[in-house]
């Protein structure tokens, strides 16, 4: 007997022209036959929106910005395209939930991806989760809803990709921990004297990924291991207390898992998203990405170290707020947030953040999480308390 003929893949990437999102549509072009775009939302670059809906023709185009709403449709129009314009949130969420799509790649940076996040995830669908936000803000809320609606979470962060993969091999009943690698970042081995002088041109220089702006910032932090510490708490169901972080500036090891047994499982590969973003719209069968072999005579020695806690303090305060529970973690999110956008801004000093954020957290006690409205509360408060701490006439060096 022949095979029943696969169904095509119809996939939703929000944050299309992002990183990420630009190499989700490399990854779906390779495969034609198998998966096609339907859908494609950006936020207020229209230009290189309609030049993603050329090239891939998808029958929706969001925009979040409402007021870029006639410029998307003028430019569809113009290029003789069928897509159909959105703009908004609310249709976000429609789109993420409804028939449009079986796969949601999430993509968008920050707090602004939850509510379309949650909606895939209420609705069942493959969620290829790259906005990590999502899970440190309300985390419980999207696994509860997931497994409620039997919807797939496949995560395309590096680190929890690799993860994904390992555990594959056993059942999570034998996981003694888990290890997340960080690159260590830009700045790597520095102190705080010299990270005071850090400029925001240093901080989005990253010298293994090619990443946005604010998740830049992050890896220059290490907020955004601490992140991934969160994130991994609710993918895989393990306490803060045996989730791990090492430095190891190569980028080839992206995580590691320890079982019960002694054994240790690794996932290695080069520091390229499609790897990830493969394993998610494939998985469990493996697509080409794209993406090179690695040659391990070639690259050399693999390094391991501790990560600086001193120098680096984000990955300690993500972890406390962990361990705190209820609105802490969507306090912290808010408060970085607000602080790398401020550093981005050239308003506050590098080492700012850190401590704006420990700050924050400290004034706004943890509060139970019952709920979504609870959670963006919490969200509220802790973005207007950082933006009342940081004085808009103070020098890019300052340190608080």
């Amino acid at each position: 007997m022949q095979p029943a003929a696969e169904q095509m893949r119809q996939v939703a990437v929000f944050g299309a022209t992002g990183s990420i999102g630009t190499s989700a549509l490399d990854v779906i072009a390779r495969h034609p036959g198998r998966m096609r775009a339907s859908v494609l939302a950006a936020g207020r670059n229209v230009e290189a929106l309609l030049r993603l809906c050329q090239a891939h023709r998808p029958d929706h185009a969001v925009v979040a910005d409402p007021a870029c709403l006639p410029l998307l449709r003028d430019g569809l129009r113009q290029a003789g395209l069928p897509t159909r314009a959105h703009a908004g949130d609310e249709a976000l969420r429609a789109l993420a939930a409804g028939p449009e799509c079986d796969t949601v790649v999430a993509a968008i940076v920050g707090a602004a991806g939850l509510g379309s996040t949650l909606a895939a995830a209420s609705a069942g669908k493959r969620l290829l989760l790259a906005n990590k936000e999502s899970l440190v803000l309300a985390g419980e809320l999207v696994i509860a809803a997931a497994r409620r609606s039997g919807a797939q979470i496949v995560p395309v962060d590096s680190e929890h990709s690799a993860v994904f993969q390992c555990l594959r091999s056993c059942r999570p009943d034998g996981v003694r921990r888990l290890v997340l690698t960080a690159s260590g970042g830009p700045f790597r081995g520095w102190d705080r004297d010299r990270l005071a002088q850090v400029t925001p041109a240093q901080a989005v220089a990253h010298p293994k990924w090619s990443m946005g702006p604010k998740i830049s910032v992050d890896s220059a932090t290490l907020m955004n291991k601490g992140l991934e510490v969160i994130e991994a708490h609710h993918l895989f169901g393990l306490p803060g207390e045996r989730i791990d972080v090492l430095v190891h500036p190569q980028s080839l090891v992206h995580a590691l898992v320890e079982y019960v047994d002694g054994s240790t499982l690794a996932q290695l590969g080069l520091p390229d998203m499609r790897t990830a973003l493969a394993v998610g719209l494939g998985w469990p069968e493996r697509l080409d990405s794209g993406v090179a072999g690695l040659d391990l005579l070639a690259q050399g020695r693999l390094e391991f170290e501790a990560p600086d806690l001193h120098a680096f303090p984000c990955l300690r305060l993500a972890r406390e707020a962990l361990a705190a529970g209820g609105t802490a973690p969507a306090v912290l999110n808010a408060a970085n947030e607000e602080a790398v956008s401020a550093f981005l801004q050239g308003r506050i000093g590098f080492l700012a953040i850190p401590a704006l954020v420990e700050d924050v957290l400290a004034a706004l006690p943890a509060l139970p999480a019952a709920s979504l409205d609870a959670l963006l509360a919490a969200d509220a408060d802790a973005r207007r308390l950082t933006r009342d701490r940081i004085d808009p006439t103070a020098p890019r060096t300052a340190t608080a």
